[in-house]
């Protein structure tokens, strides 16, 4: 009987050494059923959609990100978008990404909830230990991700191989700025070129796309780029336009005919809206004229084909950025973060 019952603690123990053994070899095999973006699930989660945001965007303008992946990639896109901002976007980001890398412990912070009185619940930032732990240094990644992440709203489309990321109302964010960092990062080396994102256009305005709205909006805009002293213009000021109308008749949810479409918004009309933008530039800079090979001021419209929105409303994305952000050739659209020629099929 002692004999068996030996036999049971060894088999038992047997069994607890090639666990971990077994885990590791399900882990590995699960690996490699898995889409790319499962593969790293837990190192990066993805928000979830705020199904309030396309209201918002009707009725407010915005600023944010609308990021273009390959088809059936949008989750990996959308973990790499958020890594990639994540050390570009916020002044703190920087720092703290980089006291996470640190050596020196006790550097190290993390953001933590205490619960004290008063402040029960909320978030603040302590000092890790002199010897913090791995999950010590996990927590804290998390933290300053979430904190970094949560900024923005994850907007649901329609169109696939699109991501769109917007700040709140009245957010002031330079996204002009933080994507010239983005490429800066890139040729510094201190970036690694993305995977799954192909371009990432700052969108610096939204407005529902009529003749109105849109000639306010690039007027608005326009005054702006005039007035940053960063920006250096010529007489007469060289201006280009471009117009991506991507989703229209996904967004209606079945395909009409272009009458159809034209008829419920005429700036659906590639024409109308040139002459739209023209009017709203002009507005600022009369003496400007329209020059699409070597544009100082560019004007792009992109066309959101939001979800869960009434039926004939249309939104649109407007930024008027320099020319160091875009390329004229084969059409005027933002600089994608790998060239072309790097990049795989199915890229938008």
């Amino acid at each position: 009987m002692a004999a068996t019952a030996e036999e049971v603690v060894k088999d038992v123990g047997k069994a607890i050494e090639e666990e971990p053994v077994g885990e590791k070899r399900e882990r590995e095999e699960e690996a490699e059923r898995l889409t790319p973006w499962e593969q790293h699930a837990s190192i990066i989660s993805i928000p979830r959609f705020d199904y309030t945001a396309p209201s918002s965007l009707l009725h407010h303008s915005h600023s944010g990100f609308l990021v273009t992946c390959g088809i059936k990639r949008e989750k990996s896109a959308t973990k790499e978008v958020m890594s990639i901002l994540g050390k570009v976007l916020l002044p703190t980001g920087e720092e703290k990404a980089e006291v996470l890398k640190s050596s020196d412990a006790s550097k190290r912070q993390k953001v933590c909830a205490q619960e004290t009185g008063e402040d029960e619940g909320k978030a603040t930032l302590q000092e890790i230990g002199e010897n913090p732990d791995v999950e010590d240094l996990r927590s804290a990644k998390e933290s300053v991700s979430e904190e970094q992440n949560s900024i923005m709203s994850l907007v649901k489309l329609t169109k696939s191989g699109l991501l769109l990321f917007t700040f709140p109302v009245g957010n002031s964010t330079d996204t002009t700025d933080i994507v010239s960092r983005i490429f800066q990062f890139m040729e510094s080396g201190a970036l690694k070129a993305p995977v799954w994102c192909h371009r990432i256009f700052p969108v610096q305005a939204t407005c529902a796309l009529t003749e109105k709205e849109l000639q306010e909006t690039v007027s608005k805009l326009v005054q702006r780029f005039v007035d940053d002293n960063q920006n250096t213009l010529s007489k007469p000021v060289k201006f280009a336009a471009g117009y991506n109308r991507r989703g229209v008749e996904e967004t209606k949810g079945k395909i009409q005919k272009a009458s159809e479409v034209l008829d419920q918004c005429p700036l659906l009309d590639r024409t109308k809206c040139f002459e739209t933008v023209a009017a709203g530039v002009k507005a600022i800079v009369p003496d400007s004229v329209v020059d699409l090979k070597s544009p100082e001021l560019c004007v792009l419209v992109e066309l959101l084909p939001l979800s869960r929105i009434p039926n004939g409303s249309y939104v649109a994305a407007v930024s008027v950025l320099p020319d160091r952000l875009v390329i004229t050739k084969p059409k005027l659209v933002i600089k994608p973060l790998v060239a072309e020629t790097k990049q795989k099929k199915g890229q938008n």
